[in-house]
């Protein structure tokens, strides 16, 4: 059980049958009648934010998320198969419970698989990718009086901008949580 009064970032909780993330708290002594803790929670199943008060002796039951790191295997339609590393079992996730930047990932990279009570609910690609350029317009000479940034597409389909320079079959390495370019691998 966690007590509302001992909340602190990152903890998770199961309320009305939801579980929660705290992602911020803060702990309320008015001058004048009962303390209270403020919380901004991140439903993490849906990703909503929500913000709630809440009494310090309030109780709630811990809600346990479990993160296992799993190979990308390949995908057949709308399934996506995961392997454990471990037991060698395959895991097919549908299409819907993979993030946008997924586009990054390619087979055997490996992937954290975010699951409450045995329901898989979020995939978490690596940081960090290299992956290689199949397709990019030519950079032009003299074309350089900003920094000026062009269209590519990787080998996973995902397209990116990248700086002028950067040419079909050089390998790049990219921040998958803001699509970036950082620089040649």
């Amino acid at each position: 059980m966690v007590v509302a009064g001992d909340f602190k970032n990152g903890i998770t909780f199961e309320m009305d049958g939801q579980v929660y993330q705290v992602i911020e708290f803060q702990h309320v002594k008015p001058g004048k009648g009962a303390a209270f803790v403020r919380t901004k929670l991140k439903n993490v199943i849906s990703g909503a934010v929500v913000e709630k008060t809440f009494s310090p002796t309030d109780k709630y039951e811990n809600a346990y998320i479990e993160r296992k790191e799993m190979q990308y295997s390949y995908n057949d339609g709308d399934l996506y198969y995961f392997m454990d590393m471990e037991t060698f079992e395959m895991l097919p996730l549908n299409s819907d419970k993979l993030p946008d930047n997924f586009k990054f990932v390619k087979e055997e990279m490996m992937c954290k698989i975010i699951s409450y009570k045995g329901n898989v609910f979020d995939v978490e690609p690596p940081t960090f990718v290299e992956l290689v350029v199949t397709s990019t317009e030519p950079g032009f000479a003299g074309n350089t009086a900003q920094n000026t940034l062009k269209p590519a597409t990787l080998e996973t389909g995902a397209e990116i901008k990248v700086p002028l320079f950067i040419s079909e079959g050089e390998l790049l390495k990219i921040d998958t949580r803001t699509g970036e370019y950082l620089g040649r691998a």
